[in-house]
């Protein structure tokens, strides 16, 4: 007799009990807790606990820790991880709803946000939380979803090949995305064509199922990547109005540049609207949000009034003040192309003499790293009269270029703030390792 438990009774089980927990200090009453193993902690040694909290079931892939005496509040699967990916994939399979799935090298969370901001004005949309984005985020995502959610946006991140096509594989996407490619994970793809193929099985996945592909004309390689296959809906940057999407970036009276986009409506009238980002980065991004809402006839009005009240936040392209100083403060993760693309639109905002630049080191890049390292420290020399480094990838361009150097963003924050900055404003982007909000830390 198999011991373990099927994933169609599974599922029955999760649909009177659809809230789930992975962490047992966080079990809500009733739900189901699944037992994931980790590198450090193995949550079936904590099924016990999560059940005590008022979980109705633990899913477990340990029978050690199922009692002896028999507890039906114990579900024995194979793989606790596994099961949870199919349970996912099998709940997807029961909507019909669009499914859209975002990936990208740069700014897929900006974009996840826009498109979200866009498509609610009309839909009732689920989206990836935060950074859900992964083999773990989404399918807890999925199995989050409303039962009366219109269209499901997936963010999807990887850092090695076969992980997208994965991620196809239990969301079952019908449009995509691709935001663009660039030099991110260069050591898990092995290099800058292995992040192409990589983002491309997005695309291999949606010419497989009929699908459709959304597709920024003005990125580099997408076409390419796209190879004909798959079902394409281009958008791009004119000088005059196109049938989806047109956008300039423009400055304003305001203290910094903001980005202006114009596009015709439904009933092919002009409509123009000014976002709360800025960058020819953030451009892409508001863009996609566009070319996505007139798709799905969202009304021009609607697309501008969501993207007008959209302010970015998670440190993300964000604008703020802190102890009086101005900060550009987009230090939620790094890679070379997303910090000199922000870097210029940084420079577009400012002057070198009243700017600093806060670089943290950026990981995950292999042999490349060096090179990329020293790349981006000369572009912000360019931008700012002042340079502060972080992190130990830094430590030989600072050395080389005599720029201030700091092995943690604690000692940064340290020396930080007994400096006079008055006058200036601070650029901060570094990988997410670098925890560079420490400099925000201290009031």
């Amino acid at each position: 007799m198999n011991p373990f438990v099927r994933i169609p009774d599974l599922y029955e089980i999760y649909l009177r009990h659809p809230v789930i927990s992975i962490d047992s200090r966080r079990v809500s009453q009733g739900g189901l807790f699944v037992a994931l193993r980790g590198d450090r902690v193995d949550g079936n040694h904590y099924a016990a606990r999560a059940l005590q909290q008022g979980a109705a079931y633990a899913i477990v892939d340990d029978p050690a820790v199922i009692p002896d005496t028999g507890d039906g509040r114990y579900l024995l699967v194979e793989n606790s991880l596994l099961a949870l990916q199919q349970l996912a994939r099998h709940h997807r399979q029961e909507f019909m709803m669009p499914v859209l799935a975002i990936t990208g090298s740069n700014g897929k969370t900006t974009t996840k946000e826009l498109i979200a901001a866009v498509m609610s004005q009309q839909y009732g949309v689920h989206a990836t939380p935060g950074n859900y984005n992964n083999h773990l985020g989404l399918p807890l995502t999925i199995l989050s979803m409303p039962a009366d959610t219109d269209l499901l946006i997936l963010e999807m991140g990887a850092n090695h090949r076969g992980e997208i096509a994965a991620l196809c594989e239990i969301g079952r996407p019908t449009h995509g995305l691709v935001t663009n490619v660039g030099d991110a994970h260069l050591e898990g793809f092995g290099g800058r064509e292995g992040v192409r193929k990589g983002k491309a099985e997005l695309f291999e996945f949606l010419a497989d199922t009929g699908g459709i592909a959304f597709v920024n004309t003005d990125e580099p390689h997408l076409i390419d990547m796209a190879g004909g296959r798959v079902r394409v809906i281009p958008y791009f940057t004119s000088a005059s109005p196109s049938p989806l999407v047109q956008g300039v970036e423009v400055k304003t009276e305001s203290v910094h540049p903001k980005i202006s986009v114009s596009y015709l409506s439904e009933h092919r009238e002009l409509v123009t609207c000014v976002t709360q980002l800025s960058g020819m980065h953030n451009l892409q991004n508001v863009k996609s949000a566009v070319a996505v809402g007139k798709y799905f006839k969202v009304p021009g009005a609607s697309i501008a009034a969501a993207l007008t009240a959209y302010h970015p936040e998670n440190h993300r392209s964000q604008w703020m003040e802190h102890r009086k100083l101005r900060f550009y403060w987009d230090a939620y993760n790094a890679n070379p192309s997303s910090v000199l693309a922000a870097l210029t639109g940084f420079a577009a905002a400012t002057t070198p003499e009243e700017s600093v630049v806060v670089l943290g080191e950026m990981r995950e890049l292999g042999v490349a790293g060096p090179a990329a390292h020293r790349e981006v420290v000369l572009r912000a020399g360019q931008v700012a009269r002042t340079v502060l480094l972080v992190g130990a990838e830094m430590k030989s361009v600072a050395e080389e270029f005599e720029r201030p150097y700091f092995t943690s963003s604690t000692e940064l924050a340290d020396w930080f703030w007994r400096q006079d900055w008055s006058g200036k404003t601070i650029f901060v982007k570094g990988s997410r390792g670098n925890r560079l909000e420490a400099l925000l830390a201290q009031d």
